[in-house]
């Protein structure tokens, strides 16, 4: 099932994608929508919340890769597109950030991308939406990096040392988690 929603998640950005603009708020509005359907349709889902996020996030990952755009841009838009999404429908924002990071890194390992520039990039978009929801931004920065690092471990090779580094030295980043 959720290989389904990585598939479904990957199309939809493709299609949604081709032929605009604005390629980044594209992602953001169909990675929203995928996560409110899935979180309403969590019966049919099979597994946690974040595990669903997580394939979401992944998706769009994949998504934008098919279609050649940037994958760190839209690490930022896709954890932009989670907030919304698990906020429009009253879930956990902390819980799916965690997840959210989690598909992306583990997607950019898979397509071969900047895994460290897009956990930098994810972390930086769930700590940016999350102030726009409303939500504990210091708590959404640990569970975002949280969920990359454990993406990033279960990828193995030298991928958590270049995500942990990615992360420590972010001169974007608050402070606080530059020390996590």
């Amino acid at each position: 099932m959720l290989a389904r929603i990585i598939n479904e998640t990957t199309d939809a950005v493709v299609a949604a994608v081709q032929g605009v603009d604005d390629v980044l708020d594209a992602v953001t509005g169909t990675v929203k929508d995928q996560v409110v359907n899935v979180i309403q349709t969590g019966g049919d889902v099979g597994g946690s919340t974040i595990e669903a996020v997580s394939s979401v996030a992944d998706g769009a990952i994949k998504g934008a890769g098919k279609v050649g755009a940037s994958l760190t841009d839209t690490a930022f838009n896709t954890m932009s597109g989670v907030v919304k999404g698990v906020s429009q429908v009253g879930g956990d924002v902390i819980e799916a950030v965690r997840g959210g990071a989690e598909g992306v890194v583990r997607a950019t390992a898979e397509t071969g991308g900047d895994v460290g520039g897009a956990a930098v990039s994810a972390v930086s978009g769930a700590i940016k939406a999350a102030g726009d929801v409303g939500a504990d931004t210091s708590q959404a920065a640990k569970a975002a990096v949280g969920g990359a690092i454990s993406a990033a471990t279960a990828v193995g090779g030298d991928t958590a040392g270049t995500v942990r580094n990615a992360l420590l030295s972010a001169a974007s980043l608050p402070r606080e988690v530059r020390f996590i």
